[in-house]
């Protein structure tokens, strides 16, 4: 994408209504008004959904057209990139969602503790090498920051192409004693799959489809005995 697209996309995420653009500063001085009035935003007391790393926003808004009884925010440091999905979102008139520009390390700062009732990673860069483990969406430090954010039995799904990645997570959770309520390695192959994980494709899941590469699908719950801390 050129420069100038990019600018023209920064400063029309300026004027979208759907859009928060919190300064780092504003978050780590705990001075970011939404956190804990997220039901305030919407104007209702529905569930809150996240997608982290949310990209274009495709998933974030496919959802929300799907369940308007639920609140939607993709997360993602990359403005210019859920611009697509925040203008999507207004030309459609989807008032249940939302995008904030942020990095994921500072979700604690955005939401309050149990504010939110699921997560959705969909599709993140798996982070194959071995100094690049503390970037990977899905390590214990990540996942026990989305435990404090989110309610109690609140659910966690992954869905990536990445086997590698798919197979960590479920390394991290064993060591847990977290048991998914569902892990597939194909979920297009299961023919009980969730129409909320395969009714939705990406642009770049279509592809990975097409070139025959297995999309695999995690979803699993924190038990109130895994520690925060």
């Amino acid at each position: 994408m050129g420069s100038k697209n990019k600018l023209k996309r920064f400063k029309e995420n300026e004027s979208f209504a759907n859009v928060i653009q919190p300064t780092r500063e504003a978050l780590l001085s705990d001075n970011f008004l939404q956190k804990g009035a997220w039901e305030s935003y919407f104007g209702n007391p529905n569930p809150v959904v996240l997608e982290l790393g949310c990209g274009k926003g495709e998933y974030t808004v496919g959802l929300a057209r799907k369940t308007p009884n639920t609140n939607y925010i993709g997360i993602d440091i990359k403005g210019a990139r859920f611009w697509r999905g925040a203008k999507t979102a207004l030309e459609e008139g989807l008032k249940n969602v939302a995008f904030v520009r942020v990095q994921i390390e500072l979700l604690d700062y955005v939401f309050a503790k149990g504010e939110v009732s699921e997560i959705w990673i969909t599709f993140p860069d798996p982070q194959y090498k071995f100094k690049r483990t503390h970037h990977r969406l899905t390590n214990p430090t990540f996942l026990r920051r989305y435990q404090q954010v989110l309610k109690p039995q609140g659910v966690v799904h992954l869905k990536t192409d990445s086997a590698f990645l798919h197979g960590y997570t479920l390394g991290i959770l064993d060591g847990w004693n977290i048991t998914p309520q569902m892990a597939h390695h194909d979920i297009y192959q299961y023919v009980h799959a969730p129409q909320d994980v395969v009714g939705i494709q990406t642009f770049y899941e279509q592809q990975y489809r097409e070139q025959g590469i297995p999309i695999t699908y995690l979803k699993f719950l924190f038990p109130t005995d895994v520690p925060a801390e």
